[in-house]
């Protein structure tokens, strides 16, 4: 049936470092430099600050041909409530560029908005390891580094929030204004090694002309206490816009609270083709409270 994957995610939404027994880490847990959101929170009483100023280039080879060049920012901020498994946010894309096309009257139109704008809420459903007595085996140093079958179990958790268009807005189909709504099912798997898996599923502006159906699928790979490198595949469908993305990029711990981040951002297709270079920044403001 058609509408199948967005009916089984109405219903579940409606009913790249980490612990293995609490969301807080002593380190800063960011998002960036992929697009994916891990499916931990980051702590109760911690307010997080993640932002990415980046440059695109698109080209559309096919008729109606035109070019995209500009500039944007990719921006989040993350408070975690209540409960460590809780946390609120916002989320965001503002662009700036002018489309140009190619034709006799060379006619240049230059844009700028959000291309999305969302607060909303996360919440840890299922951590496998919470409670879990996972002590080393002192008589295997094999049996200590080897793979779990455990580790295929995620943590599952269920993002929701409301996006916010103004109207003519130019990355959004014509009809498209106002409030609109927003559910994510994540997944996460730790593996040994430092090797993360990140799934994430989305179904974006329900109630709106414009439904958007996004999968993440990211894979992160720390090689020390300071270095990750990550690759990931993104795929989007509506009826406005299709596309699959293929992003790579690498983070580095300055300190603690602060990390840095560069990625690259393109596809395989000319209608439009896409390059997106990026580098960010994610910073907290650390006050974890360890009564939660």
């Amino acid at each position: 049936m058609k509408n199948t994957p967005e009916i089984i995610l109405t219903l579940i939404f409606c009913c790249q470092f980490t612990t293995t027994q609490a969301q807080y880490t002593d380190v800063i847990n960011s998002n960036r430099p992929g697009a994916s959101q891990s499916a931990f929170s980051v702590g109760t009483k911690v307010l997080q600050f993640e932002l990415g100023p980046y440059l695109v280039e698109e080209k559309r080879n096919v008729y109606p041909n035109y070019e995209v060049t500009g500039y944007g920012v990719d921006f989040s901020v993350h408070y975690g409530i209540w409960k460590e498994a809780l946390e609120l946010n916002i989320q965001g894309t503002y662009q700036n560029d002018t489309k140009s096309y190619n034709s006799n009257s060379a006619l240049e139109n230059k844009r700028s908005n959000f291309k999305n704008f969302n607060i909303g809420a996360k919440y840890l459903v299922y951590d496998p390891n919470k409670n879990k007595d996972d002590k080393p085996n002192i008589y295997s140093y094999h049996a200590n580094r080897g793979f779990k079958w455990a580790s295929l179990i995620p943590a599952v958790s269920i993002a929701t929030g409301v996006n916010f268009d103004s109207k003519n807005n130019p990355y959004t189909a014509v009809k498209v204004e106002g409030l609109s709504f927003r559910g994510t099912l994540i997944t996460q798997n730790n593996f040994a090694g430092g090797w993360v898996l990140v799934t994430n599923l989305t179904l974006d502006r329900i109630g709106s002309d414009q439904r958007d159906l996004n999968y993440i699928l990211s894979l992160t790979h720390s090689f020390n206490s300071k270095w990750v490198m990550f690759g990931e595949t993104q795929g989007i469908k509506s009826d406005y816009y299709a596309d699959n993305l293929f992003r790579f990029g690498a983070g580095y711990l300055l300190s603690k609270n602060l990390q840095l981040d560069t990625a690259l951002t393109l596809n395989t297709k000319d209608t439009p083709s896409v390059i997106n270079l990026s580098f960010g920044a994610s910073y907290r403001i650390d006050r974890h409270d360890t009564s939660n």
